[in-house]
């Protein structure tokens, strides 16, 4: 059953990624993130109020536990690391064809794997090490793609900014792996709905001072923000994908390595939305690339299990 909510969260996942390139087209990126965490706060902190003033939600998916500083701190440091890359990546995303950001984006479970090596000790099988190098080879690929487009992958600003947001993004998961952990095997232990509610709250707050004290007084000098539908829409995906993401990771025999790997299969709905809506170029050689990126998770995912 994990398996089947990981698949779903992929599609929401997908649909997000489409919604955001959407949101951040023309458009500036600092009070699109801001208002992104603002929506997603406004999901979750009734949910947070409720829980610690009444019992209506304790026997549900959506109580969250009232605790203290000493989870918060954990919470705090999360919510840092997953800002910094999605400012990285909303960046990228804005100045870069979506069917160059998505493959890019899949290659996050390598970079998991490669730090679960470099800082756990782990080892990798020989299934893995072929999906790390089809990965590699995918992404040596997307830059010979991408130059039809003008795109110096050496070079170029926003494909650093789009590889740091998945460098950072492969942080946060195998920081998630910590934190879900019960503590008898290392973890922290934490509660899934405290997690989900309280960082989406901590972002907020980061991205009002960014807002404030670097977008506004500049604002007029910058591109300008124009009001888009979408920008709703991308904190409900958001929200819902990382809601039966965190819910999937409780159930019982459920793998973080797994579920981060089928995640990425949401590069699959994000390429199609930019090849059908933004009617991106290059698509033949782009979907090879994509191919080779999802024929890199099989072989993770078998190398896993």
């Amino acid at each position: 059953m994990w398996l089947i909510f990981a698949f779903i969260s992929a599609a929401l996942l997908g649909c997000y990624d489409s919604l955001k390139k959407e949101a951040l087209s023309g458009n500036a990126v600092i009070p699109v993130l801001f208002l992104n965490t603002l929506f997603c706060s406004f999901i979750f902190m009734p949910l947070v109020i409720v829980s610690a003033s009444t019992s209506w939600l304790d026997q549900s998916q959506f109580h969250v536990p009232v605790v203290g500083w000493d989870t918060h701190k954990y919470i705090l440091l999360k919510s840092l690391i997953v800002l910094s890359s999605w400012l990285f990546g909303y960046f990228g995303m804005k100045h870069l064809p979506l069917t160059i950001v998505g493959p890019i984006n899949a290659t996050r479970p390598v970079m998991v794997l490669l730090g679960a090596l470099l800082i756990f000790g782990e080892r990798l099988n020989l299934y893995q090490w072929i999906g790390v190098l089809l990965a590699v080879a995918s992404f040596w690929m997307l830059s010979r793609s991408g130059k039809k487009e003008g795109i110096d992958f050496k070079h170029d600003k926003w494909i650093f900014f789009v590889v740091l947001a998945a460098l950072l993004g492969a942080v946060s998961g195998l920081y998630d792996k910590y934190l879900m952990a019960p503590a008898k095997n290392g973890g922290v232990g934490l509660d899934r709905m405290v997690v989900q509610s309280w960082y989406n709250f901590y972002q907020c707050l980061m991205m009002l001072a960014v807002l404030l004290l670097l977008w506004w007084p500049k604002r007029k000098h910058t591109t300008p923000f124009h009001w888009h539908w979408s920008i709703i829409f991308v904190s409900v995906f958001l929200s819902a994908a990382d809601f039966i993401y965190f819910y999937a990771l409780t159930l019982p025999g459920a793998m973080i390595s797994i579920v981060s790997m089928v995640r990425r299969g949401s590069v699959v709905v994000s390429f199609l939305f930019g090849a059908m809506t933004f009617h991106e170029k290059n698509l033949r050689s782009k979907a090879l690339d994509l191919a080779l990126v999802l024929l890199g998770m099989i072989f993770l995912y078998f190398g896993s299990k």
